[in-house]
């Protein structure tokens, strides 16, 4: 279907002169004044509106301005009088996405114009909807975590996120400290412009000098032309360093240099460059014991712990392995096609018994390779990894043919916390990761007040 093209002018000479020139490439409908043409606007969706700014009633200016606070408002182009690009730059300040000058109006030149201005309004469309994706993948909704432990962690993030302040993320191995960087820059005044992670562990520490800061030609041997480091591509954005702990002591003094003046040099360049970057780095070392070794710069660890977040494991959030375990299997079920859509019994109480030493990160992997084994729409114990098999190789397991919903598994793991506690509620919630006000609701829910 062509776009919908309104033209709005008092002079039905050019109105229709218009109509003639572009009805072969839009739909077009007429206005001779404002009225008409909110009217028009109103009750059909129109990608672009060409107005003359002198209308009888109210200008052109004024017919932008209410054309752009529609819903789905078109692209609108403002046609003046020879002379008047003041007035033409004054209407873009005030919506309008360009001007053309009616006293030397060139077909061809005004079809360009339209065209260009679409493909601007598209890429912008589609640059919201990527972020609105962005934000839904990647923000604080999409981190799953009932547990009070990790709903300390969504406190302090919302309140670190719209600050500047350097954020020092730490844990074991497998927490998602990586996830938890996307999220806090996601939830920042920077979530439009880059989130760039490095891996310091990954590269040697030349190439991961090179690599942060960019090199010149000729810098080193194998330099055959210049190179933008991470710190230019993340400006305006925030820059993610996981494994902090393994930088050298040359990499440590640069990045002190730039937490401390925003500056930074180039390998093998002596010209001073800045960059306006958010710095949040990630360890699962202890970087006050490495300071006490001698191995890490007291000066540059305190820089990097502005605000230090301590995500942790997941044994000590037992309440959200089976809201973890169900999310994945949904996320694994539908990218492998398989019909899989709960765990038996005997599967969640592996689940729930294991300690994870590999954290969320492990018990992703774990599902991931049940669903790929699955054969039917439960996921048994059978297709769990052997290292869950093996950890307890003595427990008694229920009926393999019953699947347990997650109630039904909560209910399981909240008796077993009161049983090995004696009876003892705060100790019990506080045993599977679950507050107390949480624990005494589902007391209540599950009619186990006499336990």
């Amino acid at each position: 279907m062509k776009p919908m093209l309104l033209i709005v002018d008092d002079e039905k000479p050019t109105r229709e002169g218009l109509r003639a020139a572009l009805e072969d490439r839009y739909d077009v409908y007429l206005a001779e004044d404002a009225a008409a043409a909110m009217e028009l606007l109103e009750s059909e969706p129109f990608q672009v509106m060409l107005t003359d700014f002198r209308l009888p009633n109210e200008d052109g200016m004024k017919l932008i301005a209410r054309a752009k606070s529609l819903a789905r408002p078109p692209v609108c182009i403002l046609m003046t009088a020879y002379g008047s690009e003041d007035l033409a730059v004054a209407a873009m300040k005030q919506g309008a996405d360009d001007y053309i000058a009616k006293g030397r109006l060139q077909i061809d030149e005004l079809e360009m114009r339209i065209a260009r201005s679409l493909r601007s309004q598209t890429l912008e469309t589609e640059n919201v909807a990527l972020h609105q994706q962005l934000d839904s993948k990647y923000g604080m909704e999409h981190i799953i975590g009932e547990s009070p432990a990790m709903q300390e962690v969504f406190d302090v993030v919302r309140q670190v996120a719209p600050s500047r302040a350097t954020v020092l993320l730490g844990g074991e191995s497998g927490t998602g400290k990586e996830v938890f960087a996307k999220a806090i820059h996601q939830a920042s005044p920077r979530a439009r412009l880059p989130f760039v992670a490095v891996h310091c562990a990954a590269l040697t520490p030349t190439l991961l000098e090179s690599e942060l800061f960019g090199h010149e030609k000729g810098a080193f041997t194998g330099a055959h032309e210049r190179r933008v480091g991470r710190f230019e591509q993340a400006q305006g954005g925030t820059l993610f360093l996981d494994e902090i702990g393994e930088i050298d002591a040359t990499i440590q003094v640069k990045l002190l240099r730039f937490l401390g003046e925003r500056t930074f040099e180039r390998v093998g360049s002596g010209k001073t460059q800045t960059a306006d970057v958010r710095l949040i780095t990630a360890t699962n070392k202890n970087l006050e014991e490495m300071v006490k070794a001698g191995k890490f710069r007291e000066d540059l660890f305190f820089r990097l712990r502005v605000v230090e977040i301590n995500l942790p494991p997941l044994r000590d959030r037992a309440g959200d392995v089976v809201l973890l375990a169900q999310s994945f299997l949904r996320e694994f079920a539908v990218e492998n096609q398989k019909p899989v859509k709960e765990f038996t019994a005997d599967a969640l109480q592996l689940l729930l018994q294991y300690r994870w030493p590999g954290n969320v990160r492990e018990l992703r992997t774990a599902i991931e390779h049940a669903v790929v084994l699955s054969r039917g729409e439960k996921i048994a114990a059978r297709d769990l990894p052997a290292s869950l098999r093996a950890e307890r190789p003595g427990i008694a397991l229920a009926d393999p043919t019953n699947a347990l919903t997650i109630h039904e598994a909560e209910k399981q793991l909240m008796t077993r916390a009161l049983q090995e506690t004696g009876g003892n509620r705060t100790l019990a919630a506080r045993k599977i990761g679950m507050s107390r006000r949480t624990f005494h609701r589902k007391l209540h829910a599950y009619h186990l007040e006499e336990l």
